[in-house]
């Protein structure tokens, strides 16, 4: 088996010193760049790799980021982490990337590791089932720059990146009512979590400026993937009691409802209509397509990433700080059903 290289056997055969060496891999300016080229030659041809345990433990940096998020398998999350990785690339840092499956304990086990890791910070999404901040204020009292995104928590010493849930729950109601929709039902997720508390929020807030009235067989508060919407259908359909339009708190609960609907013989948009917040990749292949409250992923997971390097760089004089990113409304197929009735009869 071949041997590991290290910094002596490339500084053996250059005839220089270890310590030229180094820094000509770290793009040193105290090191010519004829130098620094022959190194990085030999250094390829030999194979070399960085000891990165070596270099954490002489820098006390890792360059790494670590991140925890509740989901993988789930566009919001991937087009999030995507841009995360991203930028990090951008900055010359790693990710660390760690999924808890909207699991507590896994989420606490996760931040435990990275922390061993010796990270230089952490990215959290919390999980829809976390109420203990326990391990939180652990990563902050070891001075470890931490970033809630989108799912938060609010703590002294952190962070957070979210999007204009209330305001954008707000225009979706807003543009359903403008569109002649009265009978309106909220498939919502948990109160607890801030996305389902504040999207709840900006529909009722919505709902009550136009004086129309929220029926409570039509509120529902569940989760937020495909089998809370289709659970949160069925308890609707069931009561006897059907609304003429559902917004749904996620695009996967709108998933469900479209599963639900069809198990059952409601026709989308014709029977009811819909909108979610958030949308997906395979929007455009569903039919009727989504109207969605657009979600910019990219810009929440540069938001964070940033953040983070921010605090790491200012260490202690950093003051921690609120981004929330604006959304828009994207209209496809839903959402407009009643209105081209109404505009065709007055015609």
């Amino acid at each position: 088996m071949k041997p590991h290289v290290t910094l002596s056997d490339i500084a053996k055969q250059l005839n220089v010193s270890k310590v030229t060496v180094s820094k000509a891999l770290r793009g040193h300016p105290d090191i010519s760049r004829e130098t620094t080229r022959l190194v990085k030659k030999v250094a390829e041809e030999l194979g070399y790799t960085p000891n990165f345990a070596a270099r954490n433990l002489s820098s006390r940096k890792s360059s790494t980021i670590g991140v925890v998020v509740p989901k993988i398998a789930h566009f919001f999350f991937s087009s999030v982490i995507e841009a995360i990785y991203d930028e990090a690339f951008y900055n010359n840092y790693d990710i660390a990337l760690t999924v808890s499956q909207e699991n507590a304990e896994r989420e606490k086990k996760h931040i435990e590791t990275l922390m061993a890791m010796r990270v230089d910070g952490i990215i959290v999404s919390i999980t829809q089932e976390t109420k203990d901040s326990a391990i939180f204020e652990k990563v902050v009292s070891r001075n470890v720059p931490l970033v809630f995104m989108d799912r938060v928590l609010q703590m002294n010493g952190t962070s957070q990146v979210t999007v204009d849930d209330k305001g954008g729950a707000m225009r979706a109601i807003e543009l359903a009512i403008s569109n002649g929709y009265t009978k309106i039902a909220h498939i919502g997720g948990y109160k607890e979590i801030n996305i389902g508390r504040n999207r709840y929020e900006g529909f009722a807030e919505a709902m009550r400026k136009h004086g129309l009235p929220l029926q409570p067989e039509w509120v529902i508060h569940g989760g937020f993937g495909e089998d809370d919407g289709y659970q949160g259908f069925m308890r609707i359909y069931k009561s006897g009691k059907m609304p003429e339009f559902i917004f749904a708190v996620t695009y996967p609960v709108a998933l469900g409802v479209y599963a639900a609907a069809s198990d059952v013989g409601v026709r989308i948009p014709d029977d009811l209509d819909i909108i979610c917040f958030g949308s997906a990749s395979i929007n455009k292949f569903l039919k009727p397509a989504l109207s969605y409250v657009d979600q910019p992923t990219r810009t929440l997971g540069k938001a964070a990433l940033d953040l983070v390097l921010e605090h790491v760089r200012e260490s202690e004089d950093y003051q921690p700080k609120h981004v929330e990113v604006p959304t828009e409304l994207v209209i496809r197929d839903t959402c407009i059903k009643k209105k081209l009735i109404l505009d065709s009869a007055a015609k």
